[in-house]
């Protein structure tokens, strides 16, 4: 039998010590990413009750079935106030629906073209201004429709005012954009090139291939980026509060002014009401709304991602 040099005991005790210290450090570890993951889900707790809590003061002077039911909202009348949050939800709404009309075809017959036709130097090329469009602030795309895009759009539609619902949701449109391309793509991209060869055996051209094999495949990924994107329009602030005004009506007029959720809540908390009163409260009933808003838009995003989730 050999015989195990000193040196080699020595490497040997060195490795066992090297070991154990590892197998603390590795003990350590879960404990502190526990520890990071517990700091976010307080700060979530915090936030939900932190609304909770104001939302339950407005609603001690305010009915809440006429803030949910209410066509009328004038927290700022000297004479009869109204908290009826119909109005706002409408121009939300309608911030929404044109952003949405805007953002999801170009959105994905761009994603398609980057998954089916496009070489790997052309995405190299594009995917870099896709990323710069998502980084742009928000506040500049403001500017840009109150002083671009309405301008351009007053010389089709004399009666446009200049704040107004349609440039603010083109705008909102364009801004949402990469998150549709980028997340439509990676669904188109995980198809697996099996589809694409067995469609295109069949004698599909790569059109056909792309719309009636590809994009069914990835309906789940592509379903989801719209939900996320919609929540992502809800939840846009400085655009609208620049370009769409600040009149809460209640009508499908989008060639005037609106109001928000988001831009009331702006509104208000650049100082226009005091603290404790009811206007100060109801931005919080207002927050609340949003809240509710976009968290059920997130979890359908969820739901529709691991409901028809393909397994390949």
């Amino acid at each position: 039998m050999t015989s195990i040099k000193p040196t080699e005991k020595l490497r040997t005790r060195d490795v066992i010590a090297a070991a154990k210290k590892n197998e603390k450090f590795g003990k350590i570890i879960p404990h502190l990413l526990l520890a990071v993951t517990s700091v976010t889900v307080l700060a979530t707790f915090g936030i939900i009750y932190t609304l909770l809590k104001e939302t339950f003061i407005f609603f001690q002077e305010v009915k809440i079935t006429d803030f949910i039911f209410g066509t009328e909202w004038a927290p700022f009348s000297n004479a009869d106030q109204a908290f009826g949050v119909l109005p706002l939800i409408t121009g939300t709404l309608k911030i929404a629906g044109v952003a949405l009309l805007i953002g999801v075809p170009f959105g994905l017959a761009c994603a398609i073209f980057l998954s089916e036709y496009a070489t790997p130097k052309i995405k190299k090329f594009i995917k870099p201004i896709i990323e710069l469009l998502a980084g742009i602030p928000t506040i500049v795309y403001g500017f840009f429709a109150l002083t671009v895009v309405t301008p351009w759009l007053q010389s089709f539609i004399p009666q446009l005012k200049l704040f107004n619902a349609l440039s603010a949701g083109i705008v909102v449109g364009i801004m949402i954009l990469p998150m549709i391309i980028s997340l439509s793509e990676d669904a188109l991209s995980a198809v697996p090139a099996s589809f694409r060869e067995g469609s295109y055996a069949l004698g599909s051209t790569r059109f056909e291939t792309a719309i009636k094999v590809v994009f069914p495949a990835a309906i789940s990924g592509i379903a989801a980026s719209i939900i996320l994107a919609a929540s992502r329009a809800v939840g846009e602030t400085m655009i609208v509060s620049l370009a769409a005004g600040s009149t809460p009506v209640f009508n499908m007029d989008f060639t005037g002014s609106i109001q928000t959720m988001t831009s009331y809540i702006v509104q208000v908390a650049t100082g226009d009401a005091g603290y404790g009163t009811t206007i100060y409260y109801s931005i919080y009933a207002v927050g609340f709304m949003l809240f509710l808003f976009t968290f059920l838009m997130n979890r359908a995003a969820l739901y529709i991602k691991t409901k028809f989730r393909e397994e390949y």
